[in-house]
């Protein structure tokens, strides 16, 4: 017998908040995290903006020590992680820490120690580099300090699939869970690269808006004056469990998870499909497994890089799975605020579906004031709405041509 899944907790420290409730409220505010890099000197780079995490205090969640030990990506990890089983009222028995899993996604993991070591070793030797370099910079060191800092004596691994990082970790621990292999599951996505090497690769892709004298208005997803994505960080978790396992303990049920669906386009390393093939058979899988119509669809979580083609392959897919209806569900954009924080991004989209499902509200998407003729969908711009929601679907797309899409329900009894 398959479990029914539900999410029990939910944390998030983005560009727009260093906790779940100031990233919500200011989301459906319409507030943009876009500003000036702060983070090195960008005096040479093409771009000179990104959406940096703003009054993150690691020392209400670290020791000096440990913070020392951690890179940023897994400094978030472990403050989200704290925040996330306050949230859920979870306590980790030690008889039973077998039942808590950890899967996180991470796209590039510790880049800012990569670089950080590699000055020291090419201006002063290998003698200074620290034995902590090799454990700072490995993208399932985020998993591994979640599992330490919560007791969680489950499955400990990470996904690794670029800025589909963070959905796929949720999809396949609801698939865990569902099949039975352990009780719940901490999940989500984390990332900070928002680094010399990050940015200036991604200028070299022409990748990164250069918007900089309009850092508010620089992401734009399906405007038709976008020019490239916003560099983001930070991270976005859920708890999920068993349904039995949550009613057991009397949790706090946000929604269900009632479907997921990945794919590949097999076309290109960087660009997709361009008929949205790839992305359409993703979502299919999610509504197949959930049993559930196109139409029954209120409201899809849009992956909306703000970049000229996948904005306009998204559309093209969500045309392909829908039909008609594809004109009246609710789409929106979180990236238009908070970037796109690559690995994290499918994380904490996903966080923001579950709320809109349970607060029936959905964000609007911000500075799209020009449409794209090729993206004519209900984008939801300007303003939040208030709407109930029964199902959200949320895309997450990458690099190497790798899509998923997870689904969620309204939670009935």
């Amino acid at each position: 017998m398959l479990n029914r899944v539900v999410v029990t907790g939910l944390a998030a420290i983005t560009p727009i908040g260093p906790n779940l409730q100031k990233s919500w409220d200011n989301l459906l505010a319409g507030v943009s995290g876009v500003d000036k890099i702060t983070r090195f000197d960008c005096q040479d780079y093409a771009t000179k903006i990104a959406a940096e995490v703003k009054d993150f205090k690691v020392e209400d969640f670290l020791s000096p020590k440990l913070a020392r030990r951690l890179d940023r990506f897994c400094q978030f990890a472990v403050a989200a992680a704290k925040m996330l089983v306050e949230d859920a009222n979870w306590s980790t028995q030690e008889e039973k820490a077998d039942e808590l899993g950890v899967i996180l996604g991470c796209g590039l993991g510790g880049l800012e120690t990569i670089e950080e070591f590699h000055t020291k070793l090419m201006k002063s030797g290998p003698r200074r580099v620290s034995p902590f370099y090799i454990p700072q910079l490995i993208s399932n060191m985020a998993s591994g300090q979640v599992s330490i800092a919560t007791g969680a004596k489950g499955p400990n691994l990470a996904t690794t699939s670029a800025c589909a990082s963070g959905l796929h970790a949720i999809g396949y621990a609801y698939s865990d869970i569902k099949l039975g292999r352990v009780k719940a599951m901490i999940t989500g996505g984390v990332e900070s690269t928002i680094t010399p090497m990050a940015v200036s690769g991604f200028n070299a892709m022409r990748a990164l808006s250069t918007r900089n004298d309009e850092p508010q208005k620089a992401s734009r997803p399906f405007d038709k004056d976008r020019d490239g994505f916003v560099i983001g960080e930070g991270c976005g978790f859920l708890l999920l469990e068993s349904l039995e396992h949550a009613l057991e303990r009397g949790a706090k049920i946000y929604a269900e998870v009632v479907g997921f669906g990945a794919s590949s386009d097999a076309y290109h390393m960087t660009a997709p499909e361009e008929s949205g093939a790839g992305m359409a058979q993703a979502m299919q899988s999610a509504l197949k497994e959930a049993d559930v119509s196109p139409e029954d669809i209120d409201h899809i979580n849009a992956h909306g890089t703000s970049t000229k083609l996948n904005d306009i392959c998204e559309t093209r897919a969500i045309k392909k799975v829908f039909g008609q209806h594809a004109y009246d569900i609710l789409i929106t954009a979180n990236k238009s605020m908070i970037g796109h924080t690559l690995g994290a991004a499918g994380g904490i989209e996903s966080v923001f579906s579950v709320l809109s499902v349970f607060e029936s509200k959905i964000p609007g998407t911000i500075n799209l004031e020009h449409p794209d003729p090729e993206c004519d969908l209900n984008y939801c711009p300007g303003k939040s709405i208030e709407k109930e929601i029964q199902f959200a679907l949320c895309n997450s797309f990458g690099f190497g041509g790798t899509n998923g899409s997870i689904l969620f329900r309204k939670f009935q009894g």
